[in-house]
């Protein structure tokens, strides 16, 4: 493979919550880096997509991220003369018309309003140009011609020594003739300010654990591209970065489990809540959850002896 070369001017999601698909409510058996992000920013959160599997509205955003990912990733099986940024602008109708092949209630995100208040084909055409847009600045951030990727979207799952499994999704994988590991994340959204940056760095992290587990060596570099704003972000983790994901992972799943066991899903307020689909069924908004699915097995009281608590206030920027 080529080595890597420099960054120029140095949001599908990997694990998308349930669109009520029918799937009937279970204990969760592994973890994710959104799943994780979601007992993080709210344990209720986590149960309503992960155990009751509730419904969400698609948007517009993820779905442009959806379609800007399949472009960066399909954009490789060109050769790579031929990976060009009009080339990677024509894909993106074509690879909307095969996510709506599959997804057709999509249509209903650019459907024009019995008043015509609306003009849904108005609004296609220019999520389409934010798209196309998107794609075109990746250009000026790598360059694909001088780019092998040994994987693209390559799903990866383990089971740490603790028997927690772990899996995930990564946009790309880049392996130098030397053997050094390049993990790649596209992020179609700005990148934040450095203190708000934990939260894409655990994600990174998280699959550098995974690949280290699978594999026995450590990443040499974590790379997230952010097509929003055309900033590159790079990390270079080390063993003792990495071990303590997996302490702070492990904290997690002994929370999940807990709160799965005894149905005491905790809500946690933030101003992450304006975009949260169910605040009709969350207690902070005046609403009553579903009737838990589970059955409930209440655990005795732990010794208050000092030590870790739930783990759902931790932060990921402690990992």
């Amino acid at each position: 493979m080529t080595s890597f070369p420099p960054a120029a001017g140095s949001e599908r999601p990997t694990d998308t919550p349930s669109s009520g698909g029918g799937r009937r409510p279970a204990a969760p058996t592994s973890l994710s880096p959104s799943r994780a992000g979601d007992f993080m920013q709210c344990p209720l959160l986590y149960r309503f997509r992960v155990i009751d599997k509730l419904p969400e509205k698609p948007s517009a955003a993820a779905v442009r991220g959806t379609v800007v990912h399949a472009v960066l990733e399909r954009l490789f099986d060109a050769p790579a003369a031929e990976r060009s940024a009009p080339r990677a602008r024509a894909m993106v109708p074509r690879e909307w018309r095969r996510l709506l092949a599959k997804r057709p209630e999509l249509a209903e995100l650019f459907a024009t309003d019995t008043a015509g208040e609306t003009d849904g084909e108005a609004a296609l055409a220019e999520w389409l140009a934010e798209a196309e847009a998107l794609v075109e600045r990746w250009f000026t951030l790598e360059d694909p011609t001088r780019l092998e990727p040994a994987e693209r979207e390559l799903f990866v799952e383990t089971r740490l020594d603790s028997g927690l499994r772990v899996r995930g999704i990564i946009d790309r994988v880049d392996v130098a003739p030397t053997g050094e590991v390049r993990v790649v994340d596209y992020k179609t959204g700005k990148a934040p300010r450095p203190e708000f940056a934990g939260g894409a760095l655990f994600q990174m992290k998280f699959y550098a654990l995974v690949l280290w587990r699978l594999r026995g060596s450590v990443p040499r570099r974590l790379q997230l591209v952010y097509l929003g704003s055309g900033d590159i972000v790079t990390y270079d983790p080390e063993e003792a970065d990495l071990e303590g994901v997996e302490r702070k992972l492990l904290a997690l799943w002994d929370a999940i489990e807990r709160a799965t066991e005894t149905g005491d899903w905790r809500p946690k307020r933030s101003k992450l809540c304006g975009w949260c689909d169910h605040q009709r069924h969350c207690p902070e908004f005046g609403g009553t959850p579903p009737p838990y699915p589970l059955t409930v097995q209440p655990r005795l009281p732990e010794p208050r002896d000092g030590s870790e608590g739930d783990g759902s206030d931790a932060s990921p920027d402690t990992a």
